[in-house]
């Protein structure tokens, strides 16, 4: 399904024009249109599968249709998310997608100034996205008024159960209007999830998205096993060894893919980097670039390309194994299209073996390893993980701090 076709009103699709999304995810293409209707929603579905515009593309049409503007307008979104970086990036694409609406978003959550978040509040808002804790403390403290939310959102609810949210978000639901829309997304549907949605959604519309998890059979993968310091050669060279093709490179971090572009650059190869903390400008001057030949490899980090849909790349690189194994099927997605070959060769230190090994479990496939100069290595020859790689997102693990005893008195 294309976004025309979802019935969103014109300067969100001038948006998703400009930032380079013209087709809508299954998960879009199955919530949209009963959100833009009012209907209560439960959605199965994993990270990375497009779930936050899903919700907040028709969000931000019906809110927009009836808004009334002024300084103290009403709260009439309510976002929960688990955690403050989800909530930071919700924020953001309700932000982001809005541009061109008279709309106003901001985002609460623990470990910042709460005078901060409460001037914010003061100043009249739509869409308030929040974690639980921090917006209870703010109930607590009359900085906020509840009894006027349309919609509340419960985003990623069954890590908000992990987590021992659940009692809290039973509070602030009594909270909310009874007459309201309510949306509950989960990546599973644990029995207190669906107690919860049995509880406080109204005849819910269910959608589900099952994880993607294949690969296309035309897509030559490998992994190349290197040193933390050795990516900058292997990459320089794969760019050389592939003179006049396309190149996708993803990397983790918006730092990161400047850094690279810059070594790139350096070494003599046409290099240009997309993310987040570019001008739009900049982003659509680069993909133009990029599309036109002018500029051979794009370096981007996973939210900046997910509307890249460039026919002729010939080779993906994971600078960076991604974090969420589902998301190296959506990057390496990238080549091989309409029924093209293509190559997908990932770089992996000792501390993201563990990285690697839930990809490889995710696609059912062992991927064929190399050494640093591109020879096959045999399983023994592979290296082990660090300390490291045991936390999933590759950084160390928190040191244990010992418990100081206190001395012993001589008798």
């Amino acid at each position: 399904m294309n976004f025309e076709d979802t019935g969103l009103s014109k300067p969100i699709l001038t948006t998703l024009q400009e930032l380079g999304y013209e087709t809508a995810t299954p998960i879009q293409a199955q919530a949209i249109p009963p959100i833009m209707e009012g209907s209560d929603v439960v959605g199965l579905a994993q990270t990375g599968t497009g779930k936050t515009a899903a919700f907040t593309l028709p969000l931000l049409h019906r809110v927009n249709k009836t808004s009334e503007g002024g300084k103290h307008r009403p709260i009439r979104v309510l976002i929960l998310s688990p955690t403050r970086e989800l909530a930071a990036q919700i924020d953001k694409s309700v932000r982001d997608y809005g541009g061109r609406l008279p709309l106003k978003s901001t985002c609460v959550v623990g470990g910042v100034p709460i005078k901060r978040q409460i001037n914010a509040l003061r100043g009249g808002i739509d869409f308030l996205v929040a974690t639980p804790g921090r917006l209870e403390d703010l109930v607590s403290q009359k900085a906020v008024r509840l009894d006027q939310v349309e919609t509340v959102v419960l985003d990623e609810a069954d890590q908000m159960l992990d987590i021992g949210f659940m009692p809290a978000i039973k509070r602030i639901l009594k909270l909310l209007p009874k007459k309201r829309q309510t949306l509950l997304f989960s990546a599973t549907m644990p029995k207190e999830i669906k107690a919860l949605s049995q509880d406080h959604l109204k005849n819910p519309v269910e959608v589900s998205v099952t994880p993607v998890a294949k690969t296309a059979d035309k897509i030559a993968q490998s992994v190349m096993h290197l040193p933390p310091d050795g990516k900058v050669n292997a990459m320089t060279k794969l760019a050389k060894t592939h003179p006049g093709k396309r190149i996708i490179v993803f990397a983790r971090t918006k730092r990161g893919a400047d850094k690279i572009a810059r070594k790139l650059v350096a070494e003599g190869i046409g290099a240009e980097a997309i993310h987040g903390n570019k001008s739009q400008s900049q982003r659509v001057r680069t993909l133009a670039s990029f599309k036109n030949g002018k500029t051979l490899v794009l370096i981007a980090t996973d939210i900046a390309a997910r509307g890249i849909d460039v026919p002729g790349v010939e080779l993906v690189v994971n600078y960076d194994l991604p974090n969420v194994p589902e998301s190296y099927v959506h990057r390496i997605g990238r080549t091989a299209r309409a029924g093209a070959s293509g190559l997908a060769v990932s770089f992996c230190t000792s501390e993201e073996i563990k990285l690697l090994r839930a990809i490889e479990r995710l696609i059912k496939i062992k991927i064929p390893a190399l050494s640093a100069d591109g020879t096959p290595l045999q399983e023994k020859d592979i290296p082990q993980p660090t300390r490291a790689a045991k936390r999933p997102d590759g950084g160390r693990p928190q040191q244990r701090r010992r418990r100081h005893r206190p001395r012993q008195k001589a008798s």
